[in-house]
């Protein structure tokens, strides 16, 4: 083949074409031995790591794929539930158990109408523990006394003392009956007479209606030394007692007193009938907390030496009672004169004694 042919347009084209592909790999080759001179050794390392950030975002695909399968997973363990069926067979085991624990729900509805029933028998006890148990007492003198109530009168009384220890002192009492008819009013101060002044150890006071039952208290009021005063209400609309000092109640009953009206309530039955005196003589009285029935009983007939000369009286006494009052109360009627109350002593369970004495009586009322 001579040069002519073999450069003939086809191979020259060709021929060219080598040639340049040869320029231009010589020049690539050329170039990237200028850039590894340039870059020196780290440049493997460069061209390494760009190799992989070309690649890192074909991997961070690839994750998702495997995030989104372990998704599915949480549905196998569902499927472990179905597994749980065959311990359904245990129960169908204790079945035979379960039919005898149906023979029990005929029991409960048995007590179901007990139970119905008990809320109804429940509240009767409670309202009537509170009531029946003060109210019993008094029952005693249900019988209701006839009375007739003293006229008005003021009283001047000597005060006697003796302590628990042996200390004696002495004071002076004054006491105010009012009888207006249909109503009273009583007050009692005891207390010690100073050089220039009075010192009230004790004051009483007492107000209410009067009727054929006698004297019907509506409130009494107490006042110690060193201490508040407290009052008792008498509430006969609603057949209850009720105090300041406490937010219990007592049953009210026709007859009942306070400690200030007790003596002339008993001034009252003994002038209406002396053979009513006779035996016991119960009578519910209201104190500062609670009501409390006085059981008195006739001692005799005592004469008494008082600032007003020898009187004659019948002796009233209520003895302590075991688990209601310990102290011991003595009341001297005058039935010469209408039957007021002339001597009253109290004794406490330690011993401690206080007496008061009538040394001047005047009537103001017919």
């Amino acid at each position: 083949m001579t040069s002519a042919s073999f450069f003939k347009p086809p191979r020259r084209r060709t021929i060219v074409f080598v040639a340049v592909i040869g320029v231009l790999h010589y020049a690539a080759l050329h170039w990237l031995t200028a850039q590894a001179n340039r870059i020196a050794v780290p440049a493997p390392e460069q061209l390494v790591s760009m190799a992989i950030v070309a690649e890192a975002p074909q991997p961070l695909p690839e994750p998702p794929p495997e995030l989104a399968a372990p998704l599915p997973l949480p549905p196998p363990p569902a499927p472990v539930l179905p597994a749980l069926p065959p311990p359904v067979d245990l129960p169908q085991l204790s079945v035979p158990e379960v039919a005898e624990t149906p023979a029990a729900p005929p029991v409960p509805e048995a007590p179901a109408p007990a139970l119905a029933e008990l809320p109804a028998i429940t509240p009767p006890p409670v309202a009537d523990v509170a009531p029946p148990q003060p109210a019993a007492p008094p029952v005693e003198q249900a019988r209701q006394y006839k009375t007739d109530v003293p006229a008005s009168a003021k009283f001047e009384l000597q005060v006697d003392r003796r302590d628990a220890d042996g200390t004696k002192w002495t004071g002076v009492a004054a006491m105010a009956w009012q009888n207006r008819g249909d109503r009273y009013d009583l007050t009692l101060e005891a207390g010690l007479n100073m050089f220039i002044t009075r010192i009230n150890l004790l004051v009483l006071s007492s107000e209410g209606l009067i009727d054929a039952s006698g004297i019907v208290p509506v409130k009494a009021t107490e006042k110690r030394k060193g201490r508040a005063q407290t009052a008792t209400h008498f509430n006969a609309a609603d057949k209850v007692i009720t105090f300041s000092a406490t937010p219990a109640t007592a049953p009210w009953q026709a007859g009942v007193q306070d400690k200030a009206s007790l003596p002339f309530q008993l001034a009252a039955i003994g002038r209406a009938d002396v053979k009513q005196l006779a035996g016991n003589i119960d009578i519910l009285v209201g104190e500062e907390k609670n009501a409390t029935v006085f059981r008195f009983q006739m001692v005799g007939e005592e004469e008494l030496d008082t600032a007003m000369g020898r009187l004659a009286t019948w002796h009233l006494r209520r003895p302590p009672k075991k688990g209601t009052y310990s102290s011991q109360l003595d009341i001297w009627l005058a039935p010469s004169m209408q039957w007021y109350p002339v001597q009253i002593r109290n004794t406490e369970a330690n011993g401690a004694l206080t007496t008061q004495t009538v040394t001047k009586l005047t009537v103001t009322g017919n």
